[in-house]
């Protein structure tokens, strides 16, 4: 079966279906996405974790398809109807649209009018109408025919009553014929329309959704935010949602299927092929489109929301810096908290520079003592409320570090999912002696340290990068998103000495319980020292460590190798270059082993497979997997996020109001959907740059243009006040 599934994988995915069989193969050997993308790129051909992750998925549907097929045949078969035919046609269709079609008509259903028919002994009658207008010529008078069903003892007291009957079942078989349905879909491809009225009397409440009071566009042209806009209007109760093709059309076709002849009997297949169409096809089927255009339109706004996760998470990190960070605001102060290297907190306070307090003097006086005290060497400042009059009080300050004697560097972080972390379990662990305003500011202090390893302990729906999250397939964004944030964990890597069991849980083969058993063991034991120890750690099996123990970095450990992205399993190799050179490993890495690397040929450390030496396991060792060895050398353990810039707004603009038309500002981009971007200018409301302001070109895709936390200038486009709205445009100007 893997085979079939690797060759249909390959044909859907335009992927060598030898590097699938290589992937299917590799993860049923209970490897990870991460570990297989970085590790095994011999195996694969060097296919990255998103293609990796799309044979996953497409394997996953194959396999449901499989047991789908399995409940069918085993229904069929109980009703005595499984031909080898039948069978035959089951067994050979991967799409699920057509095994259900093929199902249908075996399909239990409620009692439906053309099962009282056929309980009335009337299906004969119906082959009959079928037969004699299925035929280019034919004149059959019917009325004898019909004669023979009149029976009140089942229930068929006119003539009427048997043709009626007989029309029931035609309708129905016409609903459930595979080639009629289909014709029905081509149209719905082409012709649907998707149509959104007001409902009446909810006018005035439902003002947010007032562009699609009376909205009318092609399915194939409703771009996802517009489809899933719709649709959260209709489940609020104030749209009512319809899609359509062209139901002439349809019927034309439909009845050049089942009539060829202008007779009595063509005639009333005529009526029952309308019948079926209008009372069960066409609902059939535009439920069927309703339902598989709010999937792709989850799709969509999945994607774009990973996509949006990915960037915030791979978002450049100050690093391991004493932080002193502030979670603003008015009549209830800033709350302070002073962080050390590590994240941990080491003092929290209170000040009150802004109104109604205004206690500005001892609010100075106290950051000063602050920062002296700890040797603050950054502040991080949240971008909730009051955050724009606290960045000034601060900047204002020109605080300067103790130990450095440098100015310590003021950053402006988003505060999106500070509150629900300050509540949450995992922060009650971490401070349960503290209130959740103390935990708000230290997750703003933290996040400035290390976003990535701050934003793990926080549900990615809380981020507010996405675009209709509430509204899209709950499963299926979770399993988007985790892959997301343990692709990105994977990346960077993890020092397993100072990483939360939080981080830990996303390094590929670990999962919560060896993440919390690696946080007791290093509790217990003190530091690891070395990767081998790993080993050691309960429950940490042979294929756990092959999975975890590449991402997992020992900075100042025993072999300099443990912090690299090298993985034991090719340590051999490193260890038989050093060998050959005649110098320890540690004189091949970084700046200093520049000019003994320079004296490697990699093709020379090519194996097949042969080589059995240490840890290499017969492992065929390529030139790919080689190269990253080398460029790890080089750098090892490199963070592959970009570094962190200050930025300020324009002093000119504090609230909308002192925003103008014609503006050039400064902005940070928050968010990125298909059809723009929202920039934050510092007036507590996100501006909207459309996709059709971000160039002088015409832009597809705004990720092509722009990225999450880029620094960009705008032009102000528009000012709505009374709808707090703000638009903006890129053209004629250069991003910072």
């Amino acid at each position: 079966m893997q085979n079939i599934f690797a060759e249909l994988i390959g044909k859907k995915l335009e992927i060598d279906v030898r590097q699938v069989r290589a992937v299917l193969d590799l993860l049923a050997d209970g490897c990870t996405i991460p570990f297989i993308s970085r590790y095994r790129k011999e195996a694969t051909g060097g296919l990255d974790e998103v293609r990796i992750a799309a044979i996953e998925e497409q394997n996953k549907k194959l396999v449901e398809i499989g047991k789908r097929k399995q409940t069918i045949l085993s229904t069929i078969e109980e009703q005595g109807k499984l031909t080898d035919d039948l069978r035959n046609r089951i067994d050979q269709t991967w799409d699920l649209t057509e095994l259900e079609d093929i199902y249908l008509p075996y399909k239990p259903k409620r009692r439906t009018r053309a099962q009282v028919a056929r309980e009335k002994g009337l299906e004969p009658l119906a082959d009959f109408l079928l037969d004699q207008a299925s035929k280019p010529r034919s004149d059959m008078p019917i009325g004898a025919q019909v004669g023979h069903y009149v029976s009140t003892e089942k229930g068929v007291a006119t003539e009427e009553d048997a043709l009626a009957g007989a029309r029931d079942i035609i309708a129905e078989r016409v609903s459930e014929d595979q080639q009629s349905r289909n014709t029905v879909r081509r149209n719905f491809d082409f012709d649907a329309v998707i149509t959104s009225k007001v409902i009446k009397g909810k006018e005035e409440e439902g003002q947010n959704f007032r562009s699609y009071f009376d909205f009318s566009e092609k399915l194939s042209r409703c771009a996802s935010h517009r489809l899933l806009a719709i649709r959260r209007g209709e489940e609020e109760g104030f749209l009512r949602v319809s899609i359509s093709g062209d139901d002439d059309r349809c019927l034309e076709r439909l009845k050049r299927q089942w009539v060829r002849n202008g007779s009595q009997a063509g005639m009333m297949v005529a009526d029952a092929v309308a019948d079926g169409f209008k009372r069960l096809l066409k609902p059939s089927i535009e439920t069927e489109y309703a339902q598989s255009s709010k999937a792709r339109a989850d799709e969509e706004a999945i994607r774009i929301f990973a996509r949006n996760l990915e960037q915030l998470l791979m978002s450049a990190p100050l690093g391991q810096k004493r932080i002193l960070a502030l979670d603003p605001g008015f009549r209830t102060g800033c709350k302070v908290v002073c962080l050390d290297s590590e994240g941990n907190l080491l003092h929290h306070d209170v000040i009150y520079p802004h109104p109604p307090k205004s206690q500005f003097v001892d609010a100075m006086d106290k950051m000063e003592q602050l920062v002296k005290k700890y040797q603050i060497e950054a502040i991080s400042i949240g971008n909730g409320t009051a955050s724009r009059e606290t960045e000034e009080f601060v900047k204002g300050l020109n605080l300067i570090n103790a130990r450095t004697g440098e100015r310590v560097s003021v950053f402006v972080v988003s505060e999106d999912g500070a509150s629900i972390y300050s509540a949450s379990k995992v922060a009650r662990e971490e401070f349960p002696d503290e209130d959740v305003t103390v935990r708000g500011a230290v997750s703003i202090g933290r996040r400035l340290m290390d976003p990535l390893a701050e934003l793990v302990k926080i549900d990615p729906n809380s981020i507010g990068v996405g675009q209709y999250q509430k509204d899209v397939n709950q499963s299926e964004l979770k399993r988007s998103l985790d892959q997301t944030v343990e692709n990105c964990v994977n990346r960077v890597g993890v020092n397993v000495n100072t990483a939360s069991k939080h981080l830990l849980t996303y390094v590929s083969g670990l999962g919560p319980l060896m993440a919390q058993n690696i946080v007791d063991y290093r509790a217990k034991n003190g530091a690891f020292r070395t990767r081998e120890e790993l080993k050691s750690v309960p429950r940490m099996g042979q294929k756990a460590f092959q999975q975890s123990a590449g991402f997992l970095r020992i900075d100042g450990g025993d072999n300099p190798l443990d912090n690299s992205a090298v993985h034991p399993e090719s340590y051999w190799v490193v260890e038989k270059i050093a060998r050959d050179l005649g110098c320890k490993v540690g004189e091949l890495i970084g700046e200093k082993g520049k000019a003994l690397r320079g004296r490697v040929n990699v093709q020379d450390y090519v194996t097949d497979g042969a080589v059995r030496d240490g840890s290499a396991g017969g492992r065929v060792l390529g030139l790919m997997t080689l190269k990253d060895i080398m460029d790890e050398l080089d750098k090892p353990g490199r963070d592959p996020r970009q570094q962190l810039e200050e930025f300020s707004f324009s002093k000119e603009v504090k609230t909308l109001e002192d925003v103008r038309e014609g503006m050039e500002l400064p902005g940070i981009v928050t968010n990125i959907t298909n059809f723009g971007a929202f920039v934050d200018i510092g007036v507590h409301t996100q501006g909207l740059v459309h996709v059709s302001e971000m160039a002088d070109r015409f832009v597809k895709d705004p990720n092509t243009v722009l990225s999450l936390h880029q620094h960009i200038v705008v032009r102000v486009k528009e000012v709505d006040l009374k709808r707090g709205r703000l638009s903006l445009s890129m053209k004629g100007l250069t991003g910072r």
